[in-house]
């Protein structure tokens, strides 16, 4: 069904507009269309049916996309694979999902999982066929993709993404994106991610092409920009922090960049203005949401007021969302708790997981398993992911407002906050920091600037600095659970 509303749309009223741009040749929609219709006929004489999986296992490229159109075509459920797990973490993934095929990367690492048909893209290109493909399937509540979760907070899981789910993406991207016809998107993010892949299906809708780059680093995405004049593109904070700090940002000529938006984690008020400094330009677009809903805020260019730098925004149409107690009750405005949605974009469940799915919903709406709270003109904050929370001698820390403050001073490059276990006060509040290079900070210094902002209970108790960066998903999300693990790991929970 989704086809038909992306590419199916291109072809018919943007035929002779650039769709992709695969090794610095031009892709027409229409010639798109040929070649996805050739790639689904030849996924079919291998016994590619609805509902079989196809895993990819690559770094961004056209092929992949073109992958992803032919399986929505077929009403095969495509599989994106984080390109950062290790060989044992796909291996689960691999064995949860079930895949009839596999399509990977030589430079990945090889699953050891058997799987009964796969190919090595770099070694073996796409193959297409001249027959005719079955007819495109046209099932809204057809599983589109399984989107595993990151596992910042544990096993992943498998997200069941439907059809329905990404034209409701569509619509929420075009809300707080903008599109417009001859416009150029970049998959700089990884296209297995739920913040980049519906936006494999979005450009098309709108008449605009997609330029993709195997991984983000600054000199390529810059050079990216000014070569094919790029015009929107989704980063994740990590990504944003390092373009600023990129020394020959100032040598490439991004002015075609109209709108970026960010999303992932929280950003700095004090990035988002060194953003501001380097892109004058562009309309700056905060979103929120998880794998199981695609985005659900929006804080658009118009609202980054100096009040609002830590809000997420507010839903689009058709995104209802509400911060609720632990019974499921709507809370006053201003005060705390879960955010939970409903909407034509939220996921119908978790594959092979009927005990995690009803978990996640309560009374009929998704529980996101984040803390935030509403104002008075309706503009979300998240404090923190439920988990994140430290409890420190009977009061609440929420990690991400002391790690806001922390990234404001000058010579912090990145940050996370945790709780570690501790016998008098329950939790301390422990902050693992990576200086910028060249740059001195003590201990002493970061505390008595945190002392500025923050109340005696949120100052940090430990800090340790670090001189490589912190670990992160395939995202670009920092994982905590790995810096918290070792303090943690002779305990029979993770909380005190």
């Amino acid at each position: 069904m989704i086809y038909v509303h992306s590419v199916g749309r291109a072809s018919r009223y943007y035929s002779a507009r650039t769709a992709l741009a695969p090794g610095g040749a031009r892709l027409s929609f229409s010639e798109l269309e040929n070649r996805v219709k050739h790639i689904a006929a030849a996924l079919s004489s291998h016994g590619f049916k609805v509902g079989d999986r196809l895993a990819l296992l690559l770094p961004n490229g056209p092929e992949y996309i073109e992958l992803v159109y032919a399986c929505s075509w077929l009403g095969v459920i495509a599989v994106p694979l984080n390109t950062r797990l290790a060989r044992a973490e796909i291996d689960r993934v691999l064995a949860d999902a079930a895949p009839r095929g596999l399509v990977r990367h030589s430079s990945l690492p090889t699953p050891t999982v058997q799987i009964s048909w796969q190919r090595v893209l770099d070694q073996d290109p796409l193959e297409t066929r001249t027959d005719l493909p079955p007819d495109v399937l046209y099932d809204p509540e057809a599983i589109l993709a399984l989107i595993y979760t990151s596992g910042t907070t544990g096993q992943p899981k498998g997200v069941m993404v439907t059809h329905a789910n990404i034209l409701a993406n569509i619509h929420h991207f075009n809300y707080w994106m903008r599109y417009t016809e001859g416009a150029v998107y970049l998959h700089a993010a990884p296209l297995f991610h739920i913040a980049d892949f519906p936006a494999i299906f979005a450009p098309p809708a709108f008449g605009a092409s997609q330029i993709t780059i195997p991984k983000f680093d600054p000199q390529t995405f810059c050079e990216t920009v000014e070569r094919e004049r790029v015009t929107h593109t989704v980063l994740v904070p990590t990504m944003i922090n390092l373009l600023t700090q990129f020394p020959d940002v100032r040598k490439y000529d991004l002015s075609s960049l109209a709108v970026l938006a960010y999303g992932g984690s929280p950003m700095a008020p004090e990035l988002i203005q060194h953003t501001r400094e380097l892109l004058p330009q562009v309309k700056l677009v905060q979103v929120y949401g998880l794998s199981e809903t695609g985005f659900l805020t929006g804080l658009q260019d118009q609202e980054h007021t100096q009040d609002r730098l830590l809000s997420c925004g507010r839903p689009c149409p058709g995104i209802d969302l509400q911060i609720t107690d632990e019974s499921g009750n709507q809370v006053e405005t201003g005060k705390p708790g879960e955010l939970v949605a409903r909407g034509a974009n939220i996921m119908p469940g978790y594959w092979n997981n009927r005990e995690q799915t009803a978990l996640a919903f309560r009374n009929g709406s998704f529980c996101t398993g984040d803390i935030g709270y509403q104002d008075s003109e309706g503009y979300f904050y998240i404090l923190d992911r439920v988990k994140d929370m430290i409890v420190t001698g009977g009061e609440n820390v929420y990690s991400g407002e002391v790690e806001a403050v922390i990234y404001a001073h000058p010579a912090v490059r990145e940050a996370a906050v945790f709780g570690i276990p501790d016998p008098k006060w329950g939790e301390l509040v422990m902050a693992c920091v990576v200086p910028k290079p060249g740059i001195a900070l003590t201990v002493d210094e970061l505390l008595a600037y945190c002392r500025q902002s923050l109340a005696t209970y949120k100052i940090p108790r430990r800090v340790e600095f670090l001189d490589t960066e912190l670990p992160k998903s395939g995202s670009g999300k920092i994982l905590k659970r790995m810096l918290r693990e070792r303090f943690w790991v002779h305990r029979a929970r993770a909380v005190s």
